[in-house]
């Protein structure tokens, strides 16, 4: 004889709590989603907008639940709320990161009055949300490498400087210089690197494009005895096809003076647009690297010196690098104060080898 089927419990307060607090949150996140497909267009508003209306189901269910709407309801997460902050206020891409990780803490898994269905739609949501942050951080993930290793680059690099330099017991009129010299110097180098970089390759580029040297040459070649199938091999297509499509081309050619426009230069605007100006890239390497090798010395350059000056330079430094770091985290769907830390702690250790060779020194120069 089966056993006989016990009724639901009645929901205890604590129940009836947290179902608010998940309404509330679904509530956000719904908002959360429209706000930023109104601030996108095409295909991605309309996935934002799919969400949205997914996050309106588990509403209904949160609802059904409480049954009916409640006197009063508790004010959204935290963390949730800063995902509205930032949709009204921040690009997509940083909500997106935020929300990533947001749907992957779902706590409708541990949940039983949460429906299978909803623990899944979260899971998905999460993989939804990665996509979309996938094609905004491929959006500007040359400019953003750019700008963040520019800038630390510059920081730890010239930390390191003046912690060696002023070790050794020299005056802070020399620090400064050093430091001046070490901003003028890397941002120089990052600048020079990046043209002959940039500027080599666009002209490998421009190297392996197809040229239209041959067209004028094509009504005069044989039918059956020719080598431009081989051009078209050497382009990557099959034998067979280059035969097929140099015949057609020079048969074309006999009969008309215009040109197969393929016989020409393929298309490679878009490699171009990609790697961007030589000068372009020279300056953003230029000035990233000296906005961030301008902050170890700004102590000095007010007129600090000693170990105020080491504090500060080392306090201000320490700020831009977990700021750096956890917007690098953040970006890449990674714990932003894990990513923080770490930056923190590469720069420091740099900046504490050349302390300690400073100390070794222990000159005094005026």
């Amino acid at each position: 004889m089966p056993a006989p089927t016990l009724p639901p419990a009645a929901p205890t307060a604590r129940d009836r709590r947290r179902w608010a607090q998940y309404l509330v949150n679904e509530r956000a996140e719904a908002r959360v989603y429209s706000q930023l497909a109104d601030r996108r267009e095409g295909e991605e508003a309309d996935i934002l907008r799919a969400l949205a209306g997914a996050e309106g189901r588990h509403e209904a269910h949160w609802l059904e639940l409480l049954g009916g709407e409640p006197a009063s309801l508790p004010r959204a997460s935290f963390g949730t709320s800063l995902l509205g902050w930032m949709a009204k206020h921040f690009g997509s891409i940083f909500v997106l990161a935020l929300a990533q990780n947001a749907e992957g803490r779902s706590p409708y898994d541990d949940d039983p009055h949460a429906t299978p269905a909803m623990a899944a739609d979260e899971k998905v949501h999460r993989e939804v949300v990665r996509g979309l942050a996938a094609r905004g951080r491929r959006r500007l993930s040359g400019t953003f490498r750019a700008a963040v290793f520019g800038a630390n680059d510059g920081l730890v690099s010239n930390l390191a400087l003046v912690m060696g330099i002023g070790a050794t017991g020299v005056s802070a009129r020399i620090v400064l210089f050093s430091g001046i010299a070490g901003l003028l110097a890397g941002a120089l180098s990052m600048g020079a690197g990046e043209f002959v970089s940039v500027r080599s390759q666009r002209e490998l580029l421009a190297a392996t494009e197809p040229s239209d040297f041959a067209d004028a040459a094509l009504p005069h070649l044989d039918l059956d005895a020719n080598e431009l199938a081989l051009v078209y091999r050497t382009r990557g297509m099959p034998e067979d096809e280059a035969l097929n499509r140099a015949r057609r081309v020079i048969e074309a050619s006999k009969l008309s003076d215009d040109r197969d426009p393929l016989t020409g230069p393929v298309a490679v605007a878009s490699e171009h647009e990609v790697i961007g100006s030589a000068w372009g890239a020279a300056l953003s390497s230029f000035c990233f690297f000296a906005s961030g090798a301008v902050i170890p010395v700004l102590p000095w350059i007010f007129g600090l010196s000693g170990v105020a000056a080491v504090l500060l330079a080392l306090l201000l430094v320490g700020v831009v690098l977990m700021s750096t770091g956890a917007m690098v985290g953040l970006l890449s769907g990674a714990p932003p104060l894990r990513r923080a830390l770490r930056q923190l702690a590469i720069g420091f250790g740099a900046a504490a080898v050349t302390y300690v060779l400073g100390l070794l020194f222990d000159v005094t120069l005026h």
